[in-house]
């Protein structure tokens, strides 16, 4: 792990380097992804099976990419009742959550007294990346197909990595059928946004393509911007741990291994504290609580790569660190959390108090857990219904209301030099 401290004589240079993104702008993922997704364009089926072949170990053929009705039902049979209780009271809250933050339509009169408002329709075929690898992420088939299913679209593409035998967990099966899955292919990685964003021979392209992933999965995305709609760039996940001497050192020492677990190594996690007591008790906690996991191997790549421990001087400070850094996740464990927490507008959740731990948001909360990562957050929010409706205004102007905007059309019309613009609403009156 990096220490500072803001008695350091080099605290500036260290939070610089604190706040250096890690994997977004990394210009070699960023070359091996171009070939990746130049692969995917050029030769369709034959380039995305032979970097599934290259990547996961899974020699497919065409045929094979689609999930079958039958491993479908093998799935359901096989998920047990905790399973399915977990799914659904996880599901329910993630409904809930989407149904209140939908966008409606809506009509007004504007000064002419013409109508206005807009119109929100959902997006028709949607693509959605479940990640599988080291950890299957069973939860974020909730945090993003139930959005799309609230949301009303009719198409909803899942791909998701397999293993070298083909086979897909079947946790992630049965919670993605569960919660309106349309279509599922076994592939993932960087190859299957391309597949998504391209189309193949076998997979349709979509129309925006949502969830998170690892490195190459958030470059390709960031690439393919434009070409199709993207929702944001949630890539590994980091952690920010806001605290003062009011903080459990035990509870946040085990929130920063949690979101270190991942597993890629581009995870980042910080400890920003006023309290020289809390800064080495968590330092402390991390080396009691680390031999105990199972995943201790991949944690401590983060630990030792991306993990800081830093003090400063005040909470503001660290408001205005929290700021800087755009955490994806962002523990408030301080005195008054939520008046702390109101000056923290750059990340992508913000979790208040000692009883409120990142896992909640990770689960079960209601939120979707599809956040912006490696800084992001200053431009991106996270994942949200609204995001899988397309906006579109209304405008209906009658000849009275055209006529009281009419002077005001000709004189820009006049000013910009486009005399046809200013003759088209004067047609209707000759």
């Amino acid at each position: 792990m990096k220490i500072a401290r803001h008695t350091d004589k080099n605290f500036s240079a260290k939070l610089r380097e604190a706040a250096t993104p890690d994997s977004l702008f990394d210009l070699e993922i960023e070359q091996r992804t171009r070939q990746i997704l130049d692969a995917v364009h050029t030769c369709g089926d034959e380039g995305l099976l032979e970097c599934t072949a290259r990547f996961d170990g899974a020699k497919l053929t065409a045929d094979q990419l689609a999930v079958t009705a039958a491993e479908l039902f093998n799935a359901s049979l096989a998920a047990d009742e905790p399973l399915r209780a977990a799914v659904a009271e996880a599901e329910a809250n993630i409904a809930g959550f989407a149904k209140k933050s939908k966008r409606k339509a809506w009509a007004g009169k504007n000064s002419h007294g013409a109508s206005v408002g807009e119109k929100f329709d959902p997006f028709t075929r949607v693509g959605v990346y479940i990640p599988g690898g080291t950890a299957p992420l069973v939860s974020t088939a909730l945090m993003t197909i139930t959005l799309a299913r609230v949301a009303g679209c009719k198409e909803i593409v899942v791909t998701t990595p397999c293993g070298r035998d083909g086979t897909i967990n079947p946790a992630i099966l049965f919670a993605a059928r569960a919660v309106g899955a349309t279509e599922i292919y076994r592939v993932g990685g960087a190859q299957a946004i391309g597949a998504l964003a391209y189309g193949t021979q076998t997979i349709r392209r979509v129309d925006k393509i949502f969830g998170p992933g690892n490195a190459y999965v958030s470059m390709a995305k960031r690439l393919l911007f434009g070409r199709v709609s993207i929702d944001l760039l949630a890539g590994p996940s980091d952690l920010l741990v806001l605290a003062d001497d009011t903080a459990n050192p035990r509870f946040a020492a085990a929130d920063m291994l949690a979101q270190a677990e991942h597993g890629s190594g581009h995870e980042r996690v910080w400890l920003v504290t006023t309290s020289a007591t809390v800064h080495r008790a968590v330092e402390k906690e991390i080396a009691r609580q680390l031999p105990k996991l199972p995943r201790r191997e991949f944690i401590q790549r983060v630990l030792d790569r991306n993990t800081w421990l830093i003090q400063v001087a005040t909470v503001a400070d660290g408001v205005a660190l929290a700021n800087r850094l755009a955490p994806e996740h962002c523990e408030v464990l301080t005195r008054d959390a939520r008046r702390v927490s109101g000056g923290i507008v750059t990340a992508g959740a913000i979790f208040l108090g000692n009883w409120t731990p990142t896992v909640l948001g990770d689960y079960v909360a209601g939120p979707s857990h599809v956040l912006p990562t490696d800084g992001a957050g200053a431009s991106f929010a996270g994942l949200t219904v609204d995001q899988f409706q397309r906006r579109t205004s209304l405008v209906e102007y009658n000849r009275a209301s055209l006529k009281k905007a009419l002077t005001s059309v000709k004189k820009f019309a006049e000013l910009e030099g486009l005399s046809a613009h200013g003759k088209s609403a004067e047609a209707r009156f000759k």
